[in-house]
């Protein structure tokens, strides 16, 4: 399993060109929730979990990964309540390569950032 998760998200898995590049962007125009978690998670802040963002895993652009526990973090703005199939196929794409997918919507962040990082926690540690 850990052979078919490296060629998906590990350090020398085959990026489209393209894809990369929109990765990149993201990371240097983040949104204010993204900004506000990635703070909080960036440099091994959170229980010395190692955290990057706007990770490219198979074709798709996540906003936060921890591969040490497969752990995806997806923030959700206003753009999804329109792509609610589309974020479902994605997150089923995800789940059956062994990935876990927790979704938090901007709100959340901006009004209970705890409630989110104790779910993360949760998430983290078995």
């Amino acid at each position: 399993m850990r052979a078919e998760i490296a060629k998906l998200a590990g350090s020398n898995r085959q990026i489209p060109k393209l894809l990369l590049e929109r990765a990149r962007k993201l990371r240097k125009k983040q949104t204010p929730a993204e900004e506000i978690l990635w703070e909080c998670l960036r440099n091994r802040r959170f229980l010395n979990t190692k955290f990057r963002r706007q990770h490219n895993i198979g074709r798709y652009i996540t906003d936060f990964y921890c591969h040490d526990k497969l752990l995806i973090i997806e923030l959700d703005g206003s753009i999804h309540a329109n792509q609610q199939v589309k974020d479902a196929i994605r997150e089923n794409w995800l789940q059956s390569n062994h990935f876990t997918v927790i979704r938090f919507s901007n709100e959340q962040i901006f009004n209970d950032i705890e409630l989110v990082l104790h779910t993360i926690a949760q998430a983290l540690i078995p």
